[in-house]
């Protein structure tokens, strides 16, 4: 009879397994079980990583924000975006209310401005107000192009990175991205769009400056936790996938 596993024994090795990585600091293979520690810490990187970190960011100024190159830039952006946040959820502001009070204040600031001006030179231009010296803000056009060009370049490269990884038939990739987006569909289910993208935010500004500092461990781990699921599946393999039948269905053929 083979061995009947339960949710209670594979949560268990589980965490037996993350406990060993940590204490052993060690990657283990995925698909072999004897090889050298240096052999694994050159080959066995997460996902096939080959490349640094910063290389696969991009390499750019964005890469250079995410890794904290520059703690002041990357601090302003995080506050930045936690501000956004507390505005939002914990004070509950509307983004109208905002965009309202913000261009009242920036009228007011205008009106005040052109008056004043007025006033002080209104002996030189004979009793008319001048607006000419208060500064107007014009956004670019360019800048919208721009952003829209981001924006889909960004959205294009997604949709490809799900189709190669539907269509390139590697399963273990296409579990790890299928996980990843079930995880983030139970995140949403939780929390509302905004404070999904400020988690979102909150995650690409910590998460990849850990891994670039812990890799070794963070490898380790993940790569046992790995081999153990291998290792369950290859039981549910042989104790009930391996048992079901295998055969063509026929169509009945009516006359």
């Amino acid at each position: 009879m083979p061995e009947k596993i339960t949710t209670e024994d594979l949560f268990n090795n589980l965490v037996e397994t993350i406990a060993d990585g940590v204490s052993k600091q060690k990657s283990v293979s995925f698909f072999e079980e004897e090889k050298s520690n240096s052999v694994v810490s050159g080959f066995n990187r997460l996902f096939g990583r080959q490349r640094p970190v910063h290389h696969i960011l991009g390499g750019g100024k964005s890469a250079d924000v995410l890794l904290w190159r520059n703690k002041k830039i990357s601090a302003s952006f995080l506050a930045s975006a936690t501000l956004i946040w507390v505005l939002f959820e914990w004070l509950n502001y509307h983004f109208l209310t905002l965009l309202c009070f913000a261009l009242v204040l920036g009228m007011l600031a205008q009106f005040v401005w052109s008056n004043a001006s007025g006033l002080l030179n209104s002996k030189l231009l004979h009793g008319n107000r001048s607006s000419s010296q208060v500064p107007r803000l014009v956004l670019p056009d360019e800048l919208f192009v721009s952003i829209g060009r981001s924006v889909g370049a960004e959205v294009n490269r997604g949709l490809q990175y799900l189709q190669d990884v539907a269509c390139q038939g590697n399963l273990k990739q296409f579990l790890v991205v299928a996980v990843s987006l079930w995880v983030a569909a139970v995140v949403g289910s939780w929390c509302n769009f905004l404070t999904v993208l400020y988690i979102g935010f909150v995650a690409a500004h910590t998460l990849p400056v850990l891994y670039e500092r812990y890799d070794e461990q963070i490898d380790g781990i993940v790569y046992n936790m790995l081999d153990q699921f291998q290792n369950h599946y290859k039981k549910l393999d042989s104790g009930v996938l391996s048992k079901i039948p295998k055969g063509k269905f026929k169509l009945k053929k009516h006359d």
